[in-house]
């Protein structure tokens, strides 16, 4: 019987392939969690009046790596799951604030694909990723660093 809703394998990534995620809204919960959680009780997230009179813009603001976080996990259900093995490194760029009541989504581009230079079946696949809010605006660009199972490794996983 069929697997179904596994990722992609590092050789269906060539450089150029783009896709877009699904959108996923960031809730009041979802930051109230993630602070506690992370510990990242910065008063710029945890405190609506020292916020309103300190924020760059109006509303409740999210963390970048709150955004990042949610933006990965669209991300690995899209295209990585039971395909990805490692996350080995990006760069990252918050380009403008994000509102609790927003909603994301990650477009996605291939930058290289190819094969580890040693043949174990793996590949080593960097994209870069827009994070893209409901306006269509640009909130962060990352440039992670994967490495991937192939095809032949997929197969064997998966009997």
């Amino acid at each position: 019987m069929k697997t179904i809703g596994l990722g992609l394998c590092w050789e269906d990534m060539p450089a150029g392939y783009q896709f877009k995620t699904v959108g996923r809204t960031i809730t009041e919960s979802d930051l109230v969690n993630f602070i506690n959680t992370s510990g990242m009780t910065e008063v710029l997230f945890t405190d609506k009046t020292y916020a309103a009179r300190h924020a760059p813009a109006k509303g409740r603001l999210i963390p970048g790596a709150l955004v990042f976080s949610i933006a990965e996990g669209l991300v690995i259900q899209s295209s990585l799951q039971g395909t990805g093995l490692a996350f080995l490194k990006m760069e990252f760029e918050v380009k403008g604030p994000t509102f609790a009541g927003d909603t994301i989504h990650a477009e996605v581009e291939v930058l290289e694909s190819r094969a580890t230079s040693r043949d174990t079946g793996r590949g080593l696949v960097k994209t870069r990723n827009h994070v893209v809010n409901q306006k269509g605006e640009i909130v962060i660009i990352y440039t992670p660093l994967r490495l991937q199972t192939g095809k032949e490794m997929l197969a064997d996983q998966w009997r």
